[in-house]
């Protein structure tokens, strides 16, 4: 998935989960921190993989459940040390959706060969056609309907998430 798609799901799945459970729409802090856990795991495995050839895939170490369960266990810490309880489902929920949303339409129909990212390093990461590097990916770029679909859905729940930063705004 896309950077606006992981963005979308990430944002669209918090603003239910807020509204159902506080009633209330996710504040500035929850809406930045989603945004930014949704692009986390891709902005430290993509780099160390295709720029600096330390991680054997752009899917490993920041896509494994077992980093993101260490991880979400620190910053649950280190929230509750001070007194910032409130980011946790904002930042787990960013990141996980962008771990489930990197698994292959495959996994519906039982293969599981390309979702090993998951429990990296215990299996190892995918083998991946497509040239590890950032202009390659991006130069890959298909202007299928699946493409369409997630900057479709990016551009409103940019609005609404927008929305949700500038009523905070209004409300100072």
């Amino acid at each position: 998935m896309w950077p606006w798609g992981h963005a979308a799901v990430g944002f669209a799945i918090l603003a239910v989960v807020t509204l159902v459970s506080v009633q209330r729409w996710p504040r500035r802090a929850e809406t930045l921190t989603v945004l930014l856990a949704t692009q986390l795991p891709d902005l430290i495995d993509k780099p160390l993989a295709w720029s600096f050839s330390v991680l054997p895939s752009g899917r490993s170490l920041a896509h494994s459940l077992i980093t993101a369960t260490a991880l979400i266990a620190i910053l649950s810490l280190i929230a509750y040390r001070y007194e910032r309880q409130e980011l946790l489902p904002a930042f787990s929920i960013g990141y996980i959706t962008h771990l489930l949303t990197d698994l292959p339409l495959s996994v519906l129909s039982g293969d599981f060969s390309f979702a090993t990212f998951l429990l990296w390093p215990l299996l190892p990461s995918p083998d991946y056609a497509a040239e590890p590097s950032f202009v390659a990916h991006f130069a890959a770029i298909e202007f299928s309907s699946w493409f369409i679909l997630q900057a479709l859905g990016a551009i409103v729940v940019g609005v609404l998430a927008l929305r949700s930063l500038r009523l905070e705004s209004m409300a100072k």
